[in-house]
């Protein structure tokens, strides 16, 4: 019995150390990742001289923190050597799944630093990074333009990654007119359209935004700029909100799916397309992407029964949430009688 409760114990404390170092580990990832460690490695082992030459870096410390990696399953080494693996090999830039650009953005200085200040959010309700950047995140970035070219490249390569199961999931082929609301380059868009060939689209988004997505235009899909807490928006038979709705507050939450809401005719579906909380706590990618909306926005992640409310202070009825193959749901609503 002594054993088994010294056992506990020992556990418990192997536990609190892990996570309370495990900063160490993920700021190795964002190091190795913006050296373009996995680019220089290529398909052939090789020693940490010549990739720390490849990066310029330096070997010993290079050696150091690919030992944490490799003990922690990124790369592998082979007879001395560092070799890629499954894991590692998602760090190179011409992997078609590649999440670089993700850790690279997960590493930027206005990240750590708003994570740093996170009791500073847990005390007065308002979230960090208004002390580091108090105009907000886009207003920061537009001033920073390296690091907005890395977030868009995030932002990117996220979407490539999170809609995979979007189209899959649901059945597209019942609309003639499919907006995306803050639909950025179009991606989702377009993987729905694919599955949807008589429907057409509109890609709507903020005037640089959509600047930015002006080769997405076709014969199917439209462009149009505005802002949705101020301007019109089209009327559609099907309006996608992709990892929208967790930027904001629930007061600003609702605006925007009151703004749909004012645009939309009455059989129109909102699909809503976002993590939703579990009731009850359990590992899930929402949990985390919560403390990043605490850091970086006035949002949040949210449950089922919140995402409900929502829509019902809209003018909106939840009709059903719908899994997909990823971390994603689907929440399918309709305008209220």
């Amino acid at each position: 019995m002594a054993e088994a409760n010294e056992s506990k114990a020992q556990n418990a404390l192997d536990k609190l150390t892990e996570l309370t170092g495990a900063y160490w580990l993920s700021r190795c990832v964002h190091v190795v990742a913006d050296l373009g460690v996995a680019d220089a490695l290529g398909d052939e082992p090789q020693t940490v001289e010549q990739l720390a030459t490849a990066v310029k870096a330096d070997p010993h410390n290079l050696k150091r923190v690919l030992r944490l990696l490799v003990a922690n399953g990124i790369f592998s080494m082979v007879g001395g050597r560092y070799a890629h693996n499954e894991q590692s090999q998602r760090l190179r830039s011409d992997h078609p799944h590649s999440m670089r650009p993700m850790v690279r953005f997960m590493g930027l200085p206005i990240q750590w630093a708003a994570i740093g200040e996170l009791e500073y959010a847990v005390r007065t309700g308002r979230p960090s990074n208004e002390k580091i950047a108090p105009d907000g995140l886009f207003a920061y970035l537009a001033q920073h333009p390296e690091e907005a070219r890395i977030f868009n490249e995030a932002m990117t390569s996220k979407a490539h990654e999170d809609i995979l199961g979007v189209p899959r999931a649901y059945d597209f082929s019942r609309f003639s007119t499919i907006a995306d609301i803050g639909g950025g380059r179009g991606h989702l868009l377009r993987a729905v359209l694919d599955v949807a060939p008589r429907a057409s689209g509109i890609l709507f988004d903020l005037p640089p935004v959509i600047e930015a997505a002006k080769g997405t235009a076709s014969n199917r899909i439209r462009l149009q700029s505005g802002d949705f807490f101020k301007d019109s928006l089209p009327m559609c038979d099907a309006y996608l909100l992709m990892s929208v709705i967790h930027d904001w507050s629930d007061q600003q939450a609702i605006e925007v799916l009151g703004a749909i809401r004012r645009a939309a005719p009455q059989h129109a579906k909102v699909l809503v397309i976002e993590t939703v909380l579990p009731d009850e706590p359990k590992p899930h990618l929402s949990l985390l992407g919560d403390i990043a909306m605490m850091a970086m926005t006035t949002g949040q992640e949210r449950t089922e029964r919140e995402f409900a409310d929502l829509f019902s202070a809209s003018g909106l009825t939840l009709e059903r949430k719908i899994d997909t193959s990823t971390e994603y749901s689907i929440l399918e609503a309709a305008v209220a009688a």
